[in-house]
């Protein structure tokens, strides 16, 4: 994975504080035109090749920042056009993701190198196992004749040197479901009838060409109307700050919300009703079930292992129970989810409980926006309040949810649980055998997993796509965070 910490992460974010700092000073419409050239000034470094194609990237990345696609560019349009749809729209529009082929590096496709590590050895074993006889030995070094090469790799598999080296192509190396492929000018573009908005390949762009469409607009045009918009954060937003949950609800607060809500108070209600459902279709004598939560999971199995449909939990995310919580409490507010999940978007788009879906990144800088210091927030503490329970407060990690349902069983030890820990390609091929037991094709014993859990990003939620703190500290945070939680 790309650390979090790098220079186009910090430049997306640097784009969405000054967005949202024109914003609240209601000065949009008329100062988003200067964002570019204030970012690179004439003088400047440039990160490309000029000073001019940094600033034209940097205009699609405000757009993208703006909620619009970037597939729709028009290069006689002002930013100011763009802005005004913005705070005029009344939803933010699909798809979730956009790619700015200006900045894509239409990389050659995935490919073997041969380092200079090769010693041109005698027995050549590159050469003698390559099918396509694409390996030679000229000048005391192996050569791949790209035009023969077909990438089946073995030429790196029998290297005893480890000279051979595989150069993949970020985005589409990242896509488990094969979404991503070259256009016919060799950038990138995204099939979104294959697309989960699992957001591995924006992660993984070093380009940052990838970039989802913000809805910190929509939802501050809602702040700023007076309306009550409520904030539900997910379990995995507390492992972004380095502060109590105390903290981060009280800052949310500071930034205009008109309440906040724990969405592990949802998890809880979906751990009580996956337990009883587990229960449930076990007695009917049915072979697995596997969790609902994680959006992309879901989306991959309707469009990609289609015979594992019938074992996904009829159960709702916690993002919906407590949407559906929030709305019955104030059937008028405008409900916000907040997590660091693209799939997120799509989940709430579908659902009639959610409003807007908004990224820890964009959170964090609505915080800096507003000069708001997480960790100077001072907490009185709230006796009597209800707190979710630990095991809610731990659907963000790996094993969570698994967890949280095995608790609440009347009988845990009939449980076999197994866990997918990212849905990379190796993930999809195991949910693919999972789909052939469902089906009978492959077989099954009482040892095969009876609960499946699956988490699209390796790690849980808190190595998900929009995540600005690294995933390592990120667990020690929801630790703290799921240890003060309540015991029931």
């Amino acid at each position: 994975m790309l650390n979090v910490n790098n220079n186009a992460a910090q430049i997306k974010r640097e784009i969405l504080v000054r967005i949202a700092r024109l914003q609240l000073e209601n000065k949009l419409e008329d100062g988003v035109h200067y964002i570019p050239r204030e970012m690179a000034p004439r003088g400047s470094e440039p990160l490309g090749c000029c000073i001019f194609h940094d600033r034209e990237i940097l205009r699609q990345r405000v757009m993208a920042r703006l909620g619009c696609s970037v597939e729709e560019y028009d290069d006689e349009k002002k930013l100011s056009e763009y802005a005004k749809e913005a705070l005029e729209r009344e939803k933010p529009t699909e798809p979730f993701l956009t790619v700015l082929h200006d900045a894509c590096n239409a990389c050659v496709k995935t490919q073997f190198m041969v380092t200079n590590a090769c010693q041109a050895c005698y027995a050549r074993p590159c050469m003698m196992n390559c099918g396509r006889k694409a390996i030679t030995v000229q000048n005391g070094r192996a050569r791949i004749d790209s035009e023969k090469c077909v990438n089946c790799g073995l030429c790196m598999q029998n290297c005893p040197y480890h000279a051979i080296i595989r150069i993949p192509v970020p985005c589409e190396e990242a896509c488990p479901v094969g979404a991503i492929s070259k256009d016919e000018n060799g950038k990138e573009r995204i099939d979104y009838s294959k697309c989960i908005f699992c957001g591995h390949c924006m992660s993984e762009c070093p380009f940052g060409a990838m970039m989802d469409k913000s809805q910190l607009v929509d939802v501050l045009k809602h702040v700023m109307s007076g309306k009550k918009v409520v904030a539900m954060y997910a379990p995995a937003i507390a492992s972004q700050f380095r502060a109590t949950s105390g903290q981060l609800e009280k800052a949310l607060k500071a930034s205009g919300f008109f309440d906040v809500v724990e969405v592990a108070i949802g998890a809880d209600i979906t751990a009580d009703k996956e337990a009883h459902e587990f229960e449930e279709r076990m007695e009917k004598g049915e072979l697995l079930m596997t969790t609902s939560c994680c959006p992309a999971y879901v989306r991959a199995v309707k469009l990609h292992v289609p015979e594992l449909l019938p074992c996904v939990s009829d159960t709702r995310s916690p993002m919906h129970y407590t949407a559906e919580l929030v709305k019955k409490e104030n059937p008028d507010c405008v409900s916000v989810f907040i997590g660091p999940c693209l799939a997120k978007r799509k989940e709430g788009q579908d659902d009639e409980y959610v409003d807007y879906v908004l990224s820890v990144e964009e959170i964090g800088a609505l915080f800096i926006a507003k000069e708001i210091d997480i960790a100077k927030q001072v907490v009185e503490e709230c006796e009597g309040c209800k707190k979710p329970t630990a095991s809610g407060r731990n659907f963000a990690v790996t094993g969570g949810v698994a967890e949280a349902v095995k608790v609440r069983l009347k009988s845990p030890e009939k449980l076999r649980p197994a866990v997918i820990n990212g849905l990379d390609k190796a993930g999809i091929k195991t949910l693919t055998n999972y789909g052939k037991i469902q089906a009978g094709i492959m077989k099954h014993s009482d040892e095969t997993p009876n609960l499946v859990e699956v988490m699209s990003c390796e790690g849980g939620c808190i190595a998900g796509p929009s995540v600005i703190s690294n995933p390592r500290i990120a667990a020690n945070q929801l630790k703290r965070y799921v240890e003060s939680g309540s015991e029931g």
